[in-house]
């Protein structure tokens, strides 16, 4: 991790870009960029570790990045992967408690970091921000339901056929560094790379994709969406 200078409206443009601080005056976004710094990551560098305290809320420039959870035996799960724009680790802001995932880079990224004290003293001298925030950790709450109704209800080759109907062609035959590994695929939906290869298996006999030297070309869109939508896993 490497701190980069940055200048006052440099940082006052990244806030406003970001959902929790775009419809807020001046007079709350000036400390609050007082308060933000700008810092660089390598790929695969490890951004912060669950249940460390947290610094504060964290917007990315640029780049990309994966939250997950590590069980005691050290399988990952992966959570949810973010880029460019979007924001992350808002819980330990609010509740002053450690951080509730793991996060680390997945290439090269530039992050803001907005100190978690500064924003809890912008929501006590200025409770209309407390709208927004509820606004936007309601959002969060919803994702995390929808990911818990998929890992309770539906079969692996269903959630890896709505994973790879949302991923994009480079991620999918892209080089290596930019396609998904299998062992990549099976942390995004909550599996082993054993189980990920069976269920590619099914998929391509099924027509709706092809897998070769690693790379996955989706041969029938609506059949792949038939797989995405059937919660036994099975597609006649």
């Amino acid at each position: 991790m490497q701190r980069i200078s940055a200048s006052k409206t440099e940082k006052i443009t990244a806030l406003r870009r970001c959902r929790y601080f775009s419809n807020i005056g001046d007079e709350i976004l000036m400390p609050l960029a007082s308060a933000t710094q700008l810092h660089s990551f390598s790929a695969d560098e490890m951004i912060f570790l669950e249940d460390d305290l947290s610094e504060g809320l964290y917007i990315i420039r640029r780049g990309s990045v994966k939250l997950s959870k590590i069980s005691p035996q050290g399988r990952e799960l992966v959570l949810n992967v973010l880029e460019t724009g979007e924001s992350f680790n808002e819980v330990p802001v609010f509740d002053q408690g450690g951080n509730p995932v793991t996060v680390s880079a997945l290439e090269e990224s530039e992050l803001w970091i907005v100190n978690a004290a500064a924003i809890r003293a912008a929501l006590s001298e200025h409770p209309q921000l407390a709208q927004t925030i509820i606004l936007n950790l309601a959002q969060n709450l919803r994702m995390l339901v929808s990911m818990v109704e998929e890992l309770s209800f539906y079969q692996v080759t269903t959630r890896l056929a709505r994973l790879l109907s949302s991923l994009s062609p480079e991620q999918l035959t892209g080089h290596p560094g930019q396609r998904l590994t299998q062992d990549d695929l099976a942390v995004r939906v909550g599996t082993v790379r054993e189980v990920v290869a069976r269920s590619l298996r099914k998929l391509e006999l099924s027509g709706a994709i092809s897998v070769s030297r690693n790379k996955i070309v989706i041969l029938e869109a609506e059949k792949l969406m038939e797989w995405a939508h059937s919660p036994d896993g099975d597609v006649q």
